[in-house]
């Protein structure tokens, strides 16, 4: 219950949000008319499109993406139209069939009863779920938290009646904007006295909505300029309610038989190996690790898997990489063909692109191991970094029960460089998204920033799973506590990007990461972690990454 409140109290927020700004002309041209032929319809349309999205998020992967952007064309074009028709009563009277029957519907005033109530029904619902289209992708941290779950975890009941909840609080909150924008048209009418005025003055108001929605404006530099962002409310109901991102438990699950192990069925591809069933594998012990190359914690445990996969592979051990992707350039498989040779991976790696053996074993985190023994039968789960003693020794029982002798010396502890090194332990900054979908902590005044926030410099558009350079030059600050700090960096472009890493105004020296030099100069030629600031001692400061040539896109920042 206390979900489907933070969910609904979300939806309610994202009205304050200032990239919603250009939506509402939309809604305010709605102001004034009956509330079953007009405002109700229109709430549905916007609940029904917010259904849709999570629809397509649930089941349809990277193509989902695609529709929605085409579909947002579409709802820019539609309501540009309306802006036109409102401005220019003439220009819809001459709208050639069927734009005209739909200018008609969107732009004349309501009759009672007829076919015009009806007309007006239809030109709410399209106008509501246009508005949906655009709205969506704006809103906060929340509505991408439950798109997220079932991107990842598939349609579910749980996750239709969160979102509905959402859409809910969307539409109340938009139904609230029709009552406000009601009063005050009530009140332009009478010091205006023509209406006619008041239609001209919001056509205009659509149409520069919809210009700053084609420029990217709504999702980019009103975002930006917020004074009091809804982030960090959406943040605090989060934390409150236990749906944010957190770590797993330390303790791992018991050593014991759990039945017959889920299938891996559903791969897309596999990378170092041919395709494989746990069938075939009868008679091995199978380690599965659900992991992506860009997630600093699944990093540090690949020492330990490559050295457990050299020792035990000819005893009857077969490790299985699981790569399922958390950004969308983690699904390119040249990516991850190449981040495996990068990061020396010996054993095969499937790419899971779909979630179709994520959603088979209920997974929920990166990276989770799951033992498996030679009958098939599930006997261990591991969620997170460490445990490495213990999950050896797991190995070891579990080939001996296949009838393995003659095993090595256990591997002990495994020494590993750069990005790979064992976690500090230390007290650290969490990990930190620079989209808006799950963005928190993000400043927008100048000036030193408290622990744990960050900044942009320069022109920047804040897109759902990222944050994109629009200018020549810019530039990210963070105010960071650990050891480490990482960086999920790509280009947008087919050119490497230049950047400079400054650590409290000035270049790292020692302090410099393993794709940085000592000066701070590094470029971003992959879609990928970058290691940027490698402190001999846990401490804090604050991070700058200059930007020195356009096309840059920064993802999470992550510690150690």
């Amino acid at each position: 219950m206390t979900l489907i409140l933070i969910a609904y109290l979300g939806g309610v927020l994202t009205i304050l949000s200032p990239c919603i700004l250009p939506v509402l002309p939309f809604v305010f041209a709605r102001a004034g008319r009956p509330f079953l032929t007009s405002t109700l319809p229109m709430m549905a349309g916007l609940a029904l499109m917010f259904a849709g999205v999570a629809t397509l998020a649930a089941i349809g992967g990277a193509w989902a993406v695609q529709v929605n952007q085409w579909g947002r064309w579409i709802a820019i074009v539609l309501l540009a139209a309306f802006g036109l028709m409102m401005l220019f009563p003439a220009f819809g009277d001459r709208v050639m069939t069927p734009l005209q029957s739909l200018g008609a519907r969107l732009s004349e005033r309501v009759r009672p009863g007829g076919s015009e109530g009806l007309n007006e029904v239809g030109g709410s619902l399209i106008l509501g779920l246009a508005t949906g289209l655009l709205w969506a992708p704006c809103a906060g941290p929340i509505l991408g938290l439950i798109l997220t779950g079932a991107a990842l975890n598939g349609a579910s009941a749980s996750t239709s009646l969160l979102l509905l909840a959402y859409a809910l609080g969307a539409a109340t909150s938009m139904a609230l904007a029709l009552l406000v924008g009601g009063r005050v048209l009530k009140a332009m009418k009478g010091y205006l006295k023509h209406e006619r005025v008041v239609r001209r003055v919001l056509g205009a108001l659509v149409l520069v909505g919809v210009a700053a929605i084609a420029l990217g404006l709504d999702r980019g530099v009103l975002a930006q300029v917020s004074a009091a962002s809804t982030e960090r409310i959406e943040q605090g109901l989060l934390g409150t309610g236990g749906m944010g991102h957190t770590e797993p438990e330390a303790e791992a699950n018991d050593f014991r038989d759990y039945g017959v192990a889920p299938p891996i069925d559903g791969v897309t591809e596999w990378l170092q190996g041919e395709p494989t069933t746990l069938e075939d594998l009868r008679g091995k012990v199978v380690l599965i690790d659900f992991w992506t190359y860009s997630c600093i914690n699944c990093i540090r445990t690949l020492p330990h898997l490559i050295e457990w996969d050299r020792l035990y592979r000819e005893h009857g051990l077969v490790v299985i990489g699981m790569h399922a992707p958390e950004f969308a350039f983690e699904r390119d498989p040249n990516n991850v063909r190449r981040a495996v040779q990068d990061l020396g991976i010996t054993y095969p790696v499937a790419l899971d692109n779909d979630f179709n053996v994520w959603r088979a074993y209920q997974n929920r985190f990166w990276p989770a191991h799951y033992f498996i023994d030679a009958n098939g039968h599930l006997r261990h789960v591991r969620f997170g970094e460490g445990e490495y003693a213990r999950s050896e020794a797991i190995i070891r029982t579990l080939l001996m029960e296949a009838g393995a002798t003659n095993l090595p010396p256990p591997a002990g502890g495994t020494e590993a460089e750069g990005a790979m090194a064992a976690d500090s332990g230390a007290d650290r900054s969490p990990e930190t998204y620079l989209g808006t979908d799950r963005g928190m902590n993000f400043v927008t005044a100048p000036g030193p920033l408290q622990p744990d926030h960050w900044a942009l410099d320069g022109a920047w558009t804040r897109e759902g799973q990222r944050a994109v350079l629009t200018g020549p030059t810019g530039a990210v600050r963070y105010q960071f506590r650990g050891r480490d700090v990482h960086l999920v960096l790509a280009s947008t472009t087919d050119r490497p990007v230049r950047f400079r890493v400054t650590l409290n105004g000035r270049p790292p020296g020692e302090a410099a990461g393993t794709d940085v030099s000592a000066s701070g100069d590094g470029v971003i030629r992959d879609q990928r972690l970058y290691q940027l600031i490698r402190l001999p001692n846990p401490g804090d400061g604050e991070l700058r990454i200059e930007f020195l040539d356009p096309g840059a896109a920064a993802y999470a920042f992550t510690f150690g």
